[in-house]
């Protein structure tokens, strides 16, 4: 497998990064990164819970697979594959995975706190 600090990659083959839990029913692969942006992808078993947090992270997430029920700020909505969802710095979001699936988020800049183990 390769080294979990891959940080400047060129190349990140998914198949060579483990995933890693990270909350109920949700496993995720930290995939190419920089100081500048950070690729995560995220699966969800059905039920399974993003909590509720905010970050000082503009985040884009692309719903890859799925069907989610988001709380970004005061709004809910529900999303599916193909959609994407804009959550900027300090907003409060998360989800519940309505039919397993994977999301894709895009950070700016990088999310330290998920290197730091």
């Amino acid at each position: 497998m390769m080294d979990p600090f891959h940080k400047n990659s060129r190349w990140v083959p998914a198949d060579e990064v483990e995933l890693e839990p990270c909350g109920q029913g949700v496993a995720r692969r930290i995939m190419a990164y920089s100081d500048d942006a950070m690729c995560v992808v995220n699966h969800f078993e059905k039920g399974g819970i993003g909590a509720m947090h905010s970050h000082p992270h503009t985040q884009i997430t692309y719903v890859a697979a799925g069907r989610f029920r988001f709380t970004i700020g005061d709004e809910v909505r529900e999303v599916k594959t193909g959609d994407t969802l804009l959550k900027t710095d300090g907003v409060v979001h998360g989800c519940e995975c309505l039919e397993a699936g994977i999301l894709v988020d895009f950070f700016t800049p990088m999310r330290q706190d998920f290197r730091e183990k």
